[in-house]
C-alpha cells in the first residue's frame, strides 16, 4: 500500500544560535523534497508552514539557567504536536521541517500523543541539556530531556511526550556533548552510540542495534535527522557543525535500513540553514535522505 506523508513546515529560529535556520523547511521544498518523496514511492502532500509567533529580540547574554524563547518554543510544539497528531490520525506520516531542533519536542509529544514510540536521534549533539545544565539557554540543545521530562523539564505538560521512554530512545553518531550533558545521559536509560561506534562497528550494526532499541514494545519509531549529524563536508548548511561526522554513503545506508524496518512512524529534519549553505547543497542531500528513509532504492 502506497505511504501518505503529509509534510508540515516548522520555520523557527528560536531554540538556535544563529539566524537563517528558519528558512530551512523552505529551502528543503525548493531543493525538491516532493519529487524526491515521489520517487520513493510515497505519496506527498505538503500542508505548508504553521503559522508561527516572531520573537523578541535576541538576548545575547542569557546564561545557563535560562531558555531562550521558551514562550514561542511553547507555542510552536503546542501547533506541530497538534499537526503532528492530525496526520497520525488520519492515516498519514508526518514529515515535519525545521527550522531548529527545538521543534522536535513537538513531533515528540504528537508521535506520542496516543501511541508507545521509539526514538532514534540521529545527531552530532546529545540535545540533553535542560535550562539548568545549558551553557547557552538556546532550546534547540534541549528537546530530547524536554521531551523525556528530566531535570527541569520534570512534570511540563506541554513539553512532555506521554508513550515516550529512555529505554526506547537511540542517539545515534555523537560526537559534541556538555559535561553536565554527558552525565545526565550516562544517568539515564538511553542508549548512545558514538562515531566511535560508528568507526569500529560500522553504520549497518549501529543503526540496526538503535532500531532494536526503538522498536522493541513500541507501537513505532520517530526518526529526527539534524544534518549536523553529517559531516560539515558533506552539509556545510548547519548552524552547529562538529567534524567527524557521518558520510554521505553512511547516511544513506543508515535511512535505508529505517526504511526496511518498516518502524518508522514520524519523521523530521532540522538545521537546515541556506544563508551557511552552498548551493542549497545541505537541503538538496535533505531530501535525499527523507526519500531513502521512506523507501528510495537504487534498483
Amino acid at each position: 500500500m502506497e505511504r501518505n506523508v503529509r509534510i508540515l513546515g516548522a520555520p523557527t529560529d528560536y531554540g538556535a544560535n544563529r539566524r537563517g535556520v528558519d528558512m530551512g523547511p523552505s529551502a528543503i521544498r525548493y531543493a525538491g523534497l516532493a519529487g524526491e518523496l515521489e520517487s520513493a514511492g510515497v505519496s506527498p502532500t505538503d500542508a505548508g508552514d504553521l503559522a508561527v509567533p516572531h520573537h523578541a529580540t535576541r538576548d545575547a547574554d542569557a546564561g545557563a539557567t535560562n531558555a531562550k524563547h521558551v514562550k514561542e518554543v511553547e507555542e510552536v510544539t503546542r501547533s506541530l504536536a497538534d499537526a503532528v497528531s492530525t496526520a497520525l490520525a488520519e492515516g498519514t506520516t508526518p514529515l515535519a521541517l525545521g527550522g531548529d531542533h527545538s521543534i522536535a519536542i513537538g513531533s515528540l509529544v504528537g508521535s506520542a500523543r496516543d501511541a508507545d514510540i521509539g526514538v532514534i536521534w540521529f545527531d552530532a549533539h546529545g540535545d540533553f541539556n535542560t535550562p539548568s545544565t545549558s551553557p547557552s539557554g538556546n532550546v534547540h540543545g534541549m528537546p530530547l530531556a524536554a521531551a523525556l521530562g528530566i531535570g527541569d523539564f520534570a512534570g511540563v505538560e506541554w513539553a512532555n511526550a506521554a508513550g515516550l521512554k529512555e529505554e526506547n530512545v537511540a542517539i545515534v553518531g555523537l560526537r559534541s556533548v556538555d559535561d553536565a550533558e554527558a552525565e545526565a545521559i550516562r544517568d539515564s536509560d538511553v542508549t548512545v552510540y558514538t562515531m566511535s561506534d560508528i568507526d569500529e562497528r560500522g553504520i549497518t550494526d549501529v543503526t540496526n542495534d538503535a532500531l532494536d532499541v526503538a522498536t522493541d514494545g513500541t507501537d513505532g519509531v520517530h526518526i529526527s535527522l539534524d544534518l549536523d549529524w553529517l559531516d560539515p563536508r558533506e552539509a556545510p548548511g548547519v548552524g552547529t557543525p562538529v567534524r567527524g561526522g557521518v558520510t554521505y554513503r553512511e547516511a544513506h545506508a543508515a535511512m535505508e535500513l529505517v526504511a526496511r524496518s518498516e518502524a518508522m512512524r514520524s519523521f523530521e529534519l532540522v538545521e537546515v540553514n541556506p544563508i551557511l549553505d552552498e548551493h542549497n547543497e545541505t537541503a538538496t542531500l535533505a531530501t535525499e535522505l527523507a526519500a531513502s528513509a521512506f523507501g528510495k532504492r537504487i534498483l
